[in-house]
């Protein structure tokens, strides 16, 4: 079945509504096993113009694509950013509490930005609210099952996420090579996997999740 293009037309239904402001919200880099957990956000208003041509939910992009939508989506929203938590705080606090925080971090980068996060609503994909929990004051949140493929904002975080995320575990392949980082991006490859048992474990990878594969 073919799948269509995202739009803004959830974005401009919450505009209608009285949202000022809508910051859609995705992840990347929940599954893996090495790496940092990575959280998009992309703030847009009822200003914005048409999104990228071709902008796509990451998965459904090839890499070379989502290289050149990145930089495209940074210029079309009026506000990007990117929140990580890390290995050892997945492990520390689990995986959920690690979501909330990276996204605690991107909402203050945002802030810093000169967003303004109390007018706007957060657009999240997936059906569960997993933000407000790390927040000291809540925002209004929406939850979206398959946001990242409906919603132009959620789609292009999830491709600046994605982007981020990519390029810090390729650059993590450079300092401690032979888990095929620039390949695997951390995910859990037969090759990942053989090159723990060879080399061992290191500092970037979640400890408890290798213990749970075991």
């Amino acid at each position: 079945m073919a799948v269509s293009d995202p739009t803004l037309d959830v974005e401009r239904e919450m505009h209608d509504n009285g949202a000022r402001f809508v910051i859609g919200i995705d992840e990347v880099g929940r599954g893996a096993i090495a790496g940092p957990v990575a959280v998009g956000l992309c703030l847009v208003d009822a200003t914005v113009g048409v999104h990228p041509d071709g902008l796509r939910d990451s998965k459904m992009l090839s890499e070379k694509r989502r290289e050149v939508l990145a930089p495209l989506t940074v210029g079309w929203a009026r506000y990007t950013a990117v929140g990580l938590a890390s290995a050892e705080e997945v492990d520390t606090i689990g995986i959920v509490a690690a979501l909330g925080l990276a996204a605690k971090r991107g909402l203050l980068t945002l802030h810093e930005l000169g967003a303004r996060i109390s007018e706007s609503v957060v657009l999240l994909d997936g059906s569960h609210d997993w933000l407000n929990p790390a927040l000291a004051s809540p925002v209004r949140v929406v939850t979206r099952v398959k946001a990242d493929r409906d919603c132009a904002s959620v789609a292009g975080d999830s491709v600046v996420s994605k982007v981020h995320r990519d390029r810090l575990m390729i650059d993590a392949d450079g300092c401690q090579p032979g888990y095929g980082w620039a390949g695997n991006k951390g995910y859990g490859s037969a090759e990942h996997f053989a090159a723990i048992d060879e080399l061992g474990v290191t500092d970037l990878h979640r400890r408890t999740w290798l213990k749970l594969t075991a």
